[in-house]
């Protein structure tokens, strides 16, 4: 190691999930250990997704990172505890055509940069920090050449955010809780991939994408210290939900799995309400979206899509196909427009093909769209403009890619720094 020039880089990418059995609530807050199970599923990383550069050199003179172009403190205990864990794991690493070997000592002397970037909102309760977290932990394990497998991965991603260890897989993922005090047995495994039940379509409506007031790890304090209907909940509801959520994946049963995650999502907000002071993560737009669903569900007899909202007022809204899902966005679109000035290509964003579908090419036609037939009695009187910010169209993904060459890399080659 005595040649000080050389730079070793590695970049993935890491989806998000949005779970349709919650995980809330942990009963160890250093290791990130829940208090039940929880179930999600992956979305595709082509809309929604984090991107991860890691980098070694011996010129490094501290361990830095970059969140999306700003730099941050590497001084959290979480970062601290997802490097330490997979320095202790790290191997050998040649590259001849760059002349670099490092030995497996060696890794505790260097220092690592990292940059990273979502692309989508930062803690507005889309997972951002799941992906995040899942996605440093998968690069610095292929910079650092650690055999663990994913599995074993996803535990050392829990202690940076519990739900990142879910997205360390693709398609439908439950994270176990665990029974060991040093959380050895609390880590993700994939239940189906994503190929399994791809018929499902999910659009998500940005509600907001201000930062929460409540954090996810506050919030959960909370609620584990006040609210009895976690407990209850943690207890008596969960463990046969992930049962019967497990055989509606497996099945590919949408009304039941429609069923489920609407109750769950409701029941979470609930133990939300529950805890002392109450704690409020969804809005107006948020329970209009839930009482149009509603509607649309009862008066079909059998539900047409699942919603679900996580620790923010964003919706996602699950549709069994894509048949479904261009009248899920036809009404979305009657109920929440854009603005007059807005750019339909901005306002409908990721798969964009669904608009088309839906026949929807200019505003003209979202003006043109008549009320869903559910409504007719109610009309709502007033269209709520600039409500929604945007929606996503996307779609159950894959799990974590590694890039092949530094083409997509956010650090520059020669310096390490930030492009």
């Amino acid at each position: 190691m005595a040649n000080k020039n050389w730079i070793l880089m590695v970049t993935a990418q890491t989806p998000t999930n949005i779970a349709v059995i919650k995980y809330w609530g942990k009963r160890d807050e250093t290791l990130i250990l829940p208090i039940n199970d929880s179930i999600s599923v992956t979305l595709d990383p082509e809309h929604l997704c984090t991107t991860t550069t890691v980098a070694v050199s011996p010129s490094f003179e501290s361990d830095k990172m970059w969140l999306n172009g700003k730099e941050i403190s590497l001084a959290g205990g979480r970062y601290q505890s997802c490097l330490r864990e997979i320095r202790s794991r790290a191997n050998d690493v040649e590259d001849e055509e760059k002349g670099i070997s490092i030995k497996k000592q060696d890794w505790d002397k260097l220092h690592v940069h990292i940059a990273s970037f979502n692309n989508f909102p930062t803690a507005a309760g889309l997972a951002s920090s799941a992906a995040g977290f899942a996605c440093l932990v998968y690069s610095l394990a292929k910079l650092m050449n650690v055999k663990e497998e994913q599995g074993k991965l996803s535990a050392i991603a829990r202690q940076g955010s519990g739900s990142a260890c879910r997205s360390l897989f693709g398609g439908f993922v439950k994270w176990i809780m665990g029974n060991e005090a040093n959380g050895s047995d609390s880590m993700a495994v994939q239940l189906a991939s994503e190929t399994h039940w791809d018929d499902l379509v999910i659009i998500i409506a940005v509600v907001s994408s201000r930062q929460k007031e409540t954090s996810s790890t506050s919030g959960m304090r909370e609620s584990v210290d006040t609210s009895p209907l976690l407990h209850y909940r943690s207890k008596e509801v969960v463990p046969k939900r992930i049962l019967q959520m497990e055989e509606a994946i497996k099945t590919r049963d949408f009304p039941s799995f429609a069923k489920l995650t609407c109750t769950d999502s409701n029941q979470f907000h609930a133990v939300c309400l529950d805890t002392s002071p109450p704690i409020f993560y969804m809005n107006d737009t948020s329970h209009r979206i839930i009482s149009y669903m509603e509607k649309w569900n009862r008066s079909q007899g059998t539900p047409q899509v699942a919603y679900t909202f996580d620790a923010g007022p964003n919706a996602v809204l699950i549709a069994p196909n894509r048949k479904v899902a261009t009248l899920l966005l036809q009404r979305l679109l009657f109920y929440f427009p854009p603005s007059a000035d807005t750019d339909l290509s901005s306002f409908v964003i990721g798969d964009k093909s669904l608009l088309k579908d839906a026949g929807i090419n200019a505003m003209k036609d979202v003006e043109a769209l008549t009320p869903p037939p559910e409504v007719q009695d109610n009309i709502p009187s007033q269209k709520s403009k600039g409500d929604v910010s945007y929606f996503i169209c996307t779609r159950p993904g894959k799990g974590p890619v590694l890039f092949a060459d530094d083409s997509q890399a956010l650090l520059h080659p020669e310096t390490g720094l930030p492009k």
